[in-house]
């Protein structure tokens, strides 16, 4: 007689590897994956059936810190060998880790389609607005006036809204958080692991050594609290350190403005709620900047699709039932043929 043996669910230990973590002291970046380490344990996962893909950069060394298959892959194509990953075996868990310059410079291309096939993955992007593996030279999300080895005298170009790069690609789930952010990031990335298609995951990670304090104007403890909304569906758009501040749309601009509830004649019914369905709201909470606007942080953008793997394995079902006894040799021979002949 055979007995099934319960599945023993692993702790947050269970997925770390036996390699030496690596970063710079103090990097965002062992924030991330002890959060990530956490949200393995938390949604059951197992080893088996997790894969990690990174591309190249500081967040691309995922694959060797935790206890699952993975694969690390060159620059910028990590969303193309997921996509081949997830089409292989449609049942594997597949998360995808890139930066923000290997996944929106040389990556780009991939980023694009792989969002808008809509491929069952979660996307994290680590965005500390630099390339940091590479010595600090700016990246696509660096602002203007940034100065680095390769802008000496300050960038001239705009810079790259991750979010909003996602929303216009056709993504279905768009969400934010903060390496700090112990409690808020794990429950971004469950969110993201739940929606079945892509998930696209921007997080805001310091680098210390290169960029050091670039997220400070809204993740410093003493503005925090004013200069980020963590946005949850169904919820009022209020923040401040009394819940006291609000979103409203501005009739006359047809855009969102911060303001006081109870101050020139602003009544919490004024208050926005969020609605994580609408596209155009989510596009709009991704522009938001400070000092005049706070950072939207959290699931911004969530509407489910069928996903491009699933549609991909209905179209192979459906063929195959018309043709339940194909041949290979006979599919190869047939039509028009040639022989070529020394």
């Amino acid at each position: 007689m055979h007995s099934v043996m319960p599945v023993e669910k692993l702790a947050p230990q269970d997925f770390a590897s036996d390699q030496e973590v690596r970063w710079c002291p103090g990097c965002g970046d062992y924030a991330i994956l002890k959060a990530l380490l956490r949200t393995l344990a938390e949604i059951g996962a197992t080893k088996e059936k997790t894969v990690f893909i990174s591309g190249i950069g500081c967040a691309s060394r995922f694959p060797y810190y935790i206890s699952s298959y993975g694969f690390h892959t060159i620059h910028g194509r990590a969303p193309a060998i997921a996509t081949g990953v997830k089409l292989a075996n449609p049942d594997l868990d597949v998360w995808v880790v890139v930066g923000d310059g290997d996944g929106l410079s040389i990556g780009g291309n991939h980023m694009l389609h792989v969002l808008r096939r809509n491929v069952d993955m979660q996307i994290l992007l680590f965005n500390n607005e630099v390339y940091g593996l590479t010595k600090g030279q700016y990246s696509p999300t660096s602002r203007m006036g940034t100065r680095s080895p390769s802008t000496p005298q300050g960038s001239v170009e705009n810079p790259v809204s991750a979010a909003a790069f996602a929303l216009g690609s056709g993504g279905r789930f768009v969400a934010r958080s903060v390496d700090t952010l112990r409690d808020h990031l794990p429950e971004v990335l469950k969110r993201a692991h739940a929606h079945r298609g892509a998930s696209f995951v921007e997080i805001f990670q310091n680098c210390l050594v290169y960029n050091d304090g670039v997220f400070a104007d809204f993740t410093a403890k003493e503005v925090a609290a004013d200069a980020q909304i963590h946005v949850a569906h169904g919820r009022p758009l209020v923040f401040g350190a009394d819940r006291g501040r609000g979103l409203r749309l501005n009739p006359g601009a047809i855009e969102l403005e911060a303001v006081t509830i109870g101050e020139d004649g602003v009544r919490e019914a004024d208050v926005l709620v969020h609605d994580e369905t609408n596209r155009t709201l989510a596009t709009m909470l991704a522009a938001m900047e400070p000092p005049h606007l706070p950072v939207a942080l959290g699931v911004l953008y969530c509407d489910p699709a069928p996903s491009y793997e699933r549609s991909v394995m209905a179209q192979i079902d459906e063929a195959t039932s018309r043709l339940p006894n194909g041949d290979l040799n006979a599919l190869l021979r047939q039509g028009h043929t040639w022989r070529v002949e020394a």
